[in-house]
């Protein structure tokens, strides 16, 4: 990797933590999300329906939750940036984006559930089993789709580096949230909100 590369991840991974990571309950849940993604890295390479379970039923479903509910929308006097900025100028997901992911992410059981064939695409599931690991490999499906399909687009909007340095830090950042946020449950047990010092350190 060139140093250009490194300084572009660094920044893409400063922007998002600055931007939106004020909460200590998102960063919490951002903990929680990456541990868990974490363990779904792992079972890739013994289950990989079970790791798609697990990766959207706890790891995507506790990081947006973090973001949807827990993050302050309102200006941001730290970084002297509207929320309608910031999301603006959102290299990867913004929560208009994430919307439509999570819908995607919503109706694949609905699909599965009414047409356990999709229309005749796979083999039908006989058993609730089946049905899961049909529901898994969807989920494993968009997952992959959904971090393609975006780093497509950014080399499009932008340029082939900074889509690769987004893919990049989308897959590496279960590792960085763990090392960013393993105090944030602490922070919060003592009753702090919000991370009055997230900004003035850069990582």
């Amino acid at each position: 990797m060139s140093a250009s590369f490194l300084d572009q991840l660094r920044t893409q991974r400063w922007d998002d933590h600055r931007y939106y990571h004020h909460s200590r309950i998102n960063q919490s849940l951002h903990l929680l999300s990456a541990l868990s993604f974490l363990c779904a890295y792992g079972l890739l390479f013994v289950d990989p329906a079970l790791a798609a379970l697990l990766a959207w039923g706890v790891s995507m479903t506790s990081r947006q939750a973090g973001h949807f509910l827990f993050e302050p929308k309102g200006y941001d006097h730290v970084n002297q940036a509207t929320h309608e900025h910031k999301e603006a100028i959102k290299v990867g997901y913004n929560l208009r984006r994430k919307v439509v992911l999570m819908a995607a992410w919503a109706a694949i059981p609905v699909l599965l559930w009414l047409q356990p064939s999709v229309f005749g695409l796979i083999e039908p599931a006989t058993d609730l089993r089946g049905y899961w690991n049909d529901v898994g490999l969807a989920w494993l499906a968009l997952g992959v789709t959904g971090l393609l399909m975006r780093t497509l687009h950014l080399f499009h909007l932008y340029d082939v580096s900074t889509g690769l340095v987004w893919a990049t830090k989308i897959i590496t950042d279960p590792f960085h949230d763990v090392l960013l946020y393993w105090r944030a449950p602490l922070a919060l047990l003592k009753g702090e909100l919000i991370d009055l010092q997230h900004a003035q350190h850069r990582h």
